[in-house]
């Protein structure tokens, strides 16, 4: 039986008391909601511990540190997603343990993805920055990308992701990106997902809308230093 630290166990229902409520304020189920626990830099036994909880879907955004994470805790009932920007030349390795990819935005990933021989879940992350420097596509080009994974019979498009600017109020960002969600619905009806929300701004993300909530340090503390 997993040891659960009691700190971790109280992070974890005070955030998920705070996605209750925060549906309920936006009018919307708790069933719509799938929150990826971010482990970054925390280590296999932290996992360990969140599996025990009941947790379903972590999130790392590095292959070298997730991959070793995976193979240790191949056994348990884990989702794993990769969050962070992702090579082309690693497409494949991560892709191993990975099964949802949230930061597709180029195509030159999508064709890496499409040489991977198994089904793969995708959203397409968009640049909602004037920053062309940040990642992600920008918003006038989403639906060229959503277009060249559609033709691809291993991915699924799930949706779109997007990381709020740090100079403009979350929810106001997250409304643009909704927006884009919904264009991207008009070409893809079944890719109505939207990956948005971090720590300190997931209420305001299911407020418009997101599905899928990329939750760190709320709920595994303090990251450890960058090994």
């Amino acid at each position: 039986m997993t040891d659960i630290d009691p700190q971790l166990a109280d992070r974890h229902a005070t955030v998920s008391q705070s996605i209750a409520d925060a549906c309920r304020t936006a009018g919307r189920s708790i069933d719509e909601i799938t929150t990826v626990v971010v482990t970054k830099f925390h280590p296999a036994s932290l996992i360990e511990q969140l599996a025990a909880l009941g947790v379903t879907d972590v999130g790392e955004n590095r292959h070298q540190d997730a991959a070793p994470k995976a193979a240790a805790l191949a056994t348990l009932p884990l989702t794993w997603h990769f969050v962070g920007q992702l090579q082309s030349n690693k497409a494949r390795a991560v892709t191993e343990y990975a099964r949802v990819i949230h930061s597709v935005d180029r195509s030159s990933l999508v064709t890496a993805l499409a040489r991977v021989d198994r089904p793969l879940d995708v959203f397409l992350e968009v640049n909602l920055t004037d920053d062309p420097a940040r990642g992600g596509v920008e918003p006038g080009e989403v639906l060229r990308l959503a277009e060249t994974v559609l033709v691809v019979p291993t991915l699924r498009l799930l949706g779109v992701m997007a990381v709020a600017p740090l100079d403009e109020p979350a929810r106001a960002a997250f409304g643009r990106l909704r927006t884009i969600s919904h264009e991207v619905r008009a070409l893809a009806p079944h890719a109505s997902k939207i990956s948005a929300g971090m720590s300190g701004d997931y209420a305001e993300a299911i407020a418009e809308g997101a599905t899928h909530l990329r939750i760190g340090a709320a709920i595994t503390g303090k990251r450890p230093a960058q090994p």
